[in-house]
């Protein structure tokens, strides 16, 4: 098999990594050319999480690797997706395999990224989902995890999966691809959540994070067509408990620096996908308190601002507190 990987930052070249060295595929690693990313694969060979195996070609040239390949998985910023795509449907891409690693939510329109792709002119029955716990730090010390694919189409997950599969990532069939790509994204959310928690001292409030955020992203996600149990599967809740006491999560390490008044200077895929589960939230009209106190500290002017970014966190996050009482369920 032939794989495209689109982007080579973090996951990306990850990716591509484990597409060519752990199952022997073919793969082609694209990056835009003078990127930050891409070049110091292009000159080096390596990252700080990846060294790139000889096999795989690195290239700026987007026509040929989404020409050549019968499988694109794209991995960059959940933003940027609308606007990548118009140069991607600029080539020939019918009967191409589309697999997106990345987790979020449109925010300008509250679209998942699927549908995305969908508006995009790709046919929907060759999208698939890759999401799920694990962190390229481990998985690069051999040390395995559990994974989903999901899709709009059966024989597509079936077929990706076992195709994917190896003795360092097990992946399961999804069955609820609405569920699948929102509890990923919102994953994201909670994972600030929790890094709020450590920098506050509150550790031992993440325990009843985990429960009531699963509960409230699986009330959105019913909210939006899929099921609601799909919030404590491995796409959302086996995701974020993998995030809840991790080093390498970058949005548990955006709460944290923030809950301290700190800047985090690397990619919080959180930030935007609290904006835009607040919207959708309010748009359904589902009660979703956690994302709306992440999305009101990530938002709030005072954040960042050294004691007083650390108070407005604390602040926000107690007022959960004042909440009237009621049934758990």
């Amino acid at each position: 098999m032939k794989i495209s990987v689109l982007g080579c930052g973090r996951w990306g070249s990850f990716i591509a990594w484990y597409q060519a060295t752990v199952l022997g595929n073919r793969v082609i690693n694209w990056g835009p050319e003078g990127d930050y990313s891409y070049e110091i694969l292009k000159n080096t060979g390596k990252n700080d999480y990846v060294e790139l195996d000889k096999s795989i070609e690195l290239t700026c040239d987007l026509e040929r690797a989404v020409t050549e390949s019968e499988v694109i998985i794209i991995s960059i910023s959940s933003q940027g997706l609308r606007g990548f795509l118009k140069k991607i449907t600029k080539f020939n891409v019918d009967g191409k395999v589309f697999v997106l690693c990345m987790k979020g939510i449109e925010v300008d329109t509250g679209k998942r990224l699927s549908e995305v792709l969908i508006e995009s002119g790709i046919d929907k029955n060759n999208i698939a989902v890759w999401v799920g716990p694990g962190h390229i730090q481990a998985f690069t010390q051999g040390i395995p995890n559990c994974m989903v694919i999901d899709s709009y189409s059966e024989e597509l997950k079936v077929k990706l999966a076992n195709a994917f599969k190896s003795n360092l990532i097990r992946f399961y069939y999804g069955n609820d691809i609405i569920g699948s790509e929102i509890g990923a994204a919102a994953k994201n959310v909670l994972g600030i959540a929790a890094g709020i928690l450590d920098g506050c001292g509150y550790v031992s409030l993440k325990g009843p994070l985990m429960a009531r955020g699963a509960y409230e992203v699986g009330k959105l996600i019913q909210a939006l067509g899929g099921e609601f149990g799909s919030a404590y599967g491995l796409a959302h809740l086996g995701d974020y408990e993998t995030t809840l006491f991790s080093e390498y999560s970058h949005n548990r390490s955006y709460g944290e620096l923030m809950s301290r008044g700190i800047k985090f200077d690397k990619l919080a895929e959180g930030v935007m996908t609290a904006k835009a589960m607040k919207e959708l939230g309010d748009r359904c009209g589902i009660e979703l308190p956690i994302t709306n106190a992440v999305y009101e500290v990530c938002f709030d002017n005072n954040a960042f601002d050294g004691e007083n970014g650390a108070k407005t966190c604390l602040e926000i996050i107690l007022k959960l507190f004042e909440r009237q009482t009621k049934s758990e369920f």
